[in-house]
């Protein structure tokens, strides 16, 4: 369906069972999956393993690495092989971080959204269940990757849950309704898809052979974000931080400052500062919820040391910045520095953020901010096939 029908029918609404809109072995498979845990030296947080609901200590399949990496919660894959062997599924976790295909695709789909987003793959043995019906605080695309699984999804008992409203708050309304008919029971099989807003509840049970699929969880940025900022620039005045009186009653004139600020904050939203303010909160939460595309540090400084004319550069993808122009300058503004530029490297900044490749030669020269921009880790080499 078109992104437009997504969004008005399913977005943060409905769940949403796609058949046969993959397949995804081109993302990960259980042979990445075994070099995953034997080969790359992976550690806790990156590995879950649980059956029927319960956690397993972490302690019952790590140990130390051996010379020359003494690191005591390294997995040990001859213990996780006795524990998925008696049922237990094993949870990848953060894969957006350590697995290459997953790593550019999380962070096209993140740039896409909007939104930051996560991704974790659960792979269960047959006829098992590793976790009871629940719900999570966020949205997630599942993608089943390979076997069969059977899903069982249901309305939600919280609308909506913030991040500290997690299932176990309300387990027994959550268990109540996983006694009820589900929205959606179907077996899934590889190339399968489900899209679940957060809240909605669902349980998964692995049917015939191993089952895997990837979730990705996706950490909606929503308007109480933008509220949180009109409001943060609003608390720096005076009044507000008085403290209320020593047996903390009411007055008249606390509720008044409320509602002053209240009215202030309404006037704000409606300008273009308040527009900027709610604009700025969203770029950080975008930055702190995600990382940018990762980028190879030799390669950039050999490439802003060797620009050539016909040379491809594109902007680096997630860096979810913004600029600041003045007269005589421009700034890309990051979370953590800025970069200056002279006024006249803006249309190639401009044209560069819009998307796409350019090669110096489109972008009517500019060597030296393209020098700046390659060596400053803001746009990335095009390699050439």
């Amino acid at each position: 369906m078109s992104v437009d029908e997504f969004t008005d029918t399913y977005w943060g609404r409905s769940a949403l069972l796609s058949e046969q809109a993959g397949p995804y072995d081109d993302l990960l498979t259980l042979d990445d999956v075994d070099e995953i845990v034997s080969r790359r030296g992976l550690r806790t947080p990156f590995i879950r393993l649980a059956r029927d609901g319960q956690i397993v200590p972490p302690r019952r399949f790590t140990r130390g690495g051996g010379v020359g990496a003494e690191i005591a919660d390294q997995v040990d894959p001859d213990q996780v092989l006795a524990l998925v062997r008696d049922g237990s599924t094993l949870v990848l976790q953060g894969l957006h971080r350590i697995w290459p295909a997953l790593i550019d695709f999380t962070g096209d789909l993140a740039a896409d959204l909007g939104h930051p987003v996560q991704v974790n793959a659960y792979i269960t043995p047959a006829q098992s269940q590793g976790f009871a019906a629940h719900y999570d605080v966020h949205d997630v695309f599942v993608l089943q990757v390979e076997g069969r699984k059977r899903w069982q999804i249901r309305e939600p008992v919280r609308e909506l849950p913030w991040r500290d409203e997690p299932w176990e708050q309300v387990r027994g309304q959550v268990e109540a309704r996983a006694h009820e008919p589900p929205v959606i029971d179907t077996v899934i099989e590889p190339g399968d898809a489900l899209y679940l807003p957060r809240g909605w509840i669902h349980s998964a049970e692995a049917l015939g052979g191993t089952s895997a699929h990837l979730t990705f969880g996706v950490h909606a940025l929503t308007r109480r974000v933008l509220l949180d900022a009109v409001l943060d620039a609003m608390v720096a005045d005076g009044p507000l931080r008085q403290s209320l009186p020593i047996d903390a009653q009411v007055t008249q004139e606390d509720a008044a400052a409320v509602a002053d600020l209240l009215a202030r904050a309404a006037d704000l939203a409606g300008m273009q500062r308040g527009t900027d303010l709610m604009t700025d909160r969203v770029h950080s939460r975008q930055r702190t919820g995600g990382r940018p595309q990762p980028i190879a540090p030799f390669a950039q400084l050999s490439a802003s040391q060797s620009l050539q004319a016909s040379d491809k550069v594109r902007w680096r993808r997630g860096l979810a910045e913004s600029v600041r122009q003045g007269r005589d300058w421009v700034d890309v503004v990051l979370s953590t520095r800025r970069v200056r530029l002279p006024v006249e490297a803006e249309p190639i900044v401009s044209r560069l953020r819009s998307g796409g490749e350019w090669s110096v030669a489109d972008l009517g020269g500019g060597e030296q901010t393209l020098t700046t921009l390659l060596a400053e880790g803001l746009v990335v080499p095009v390699r050439q096939p």
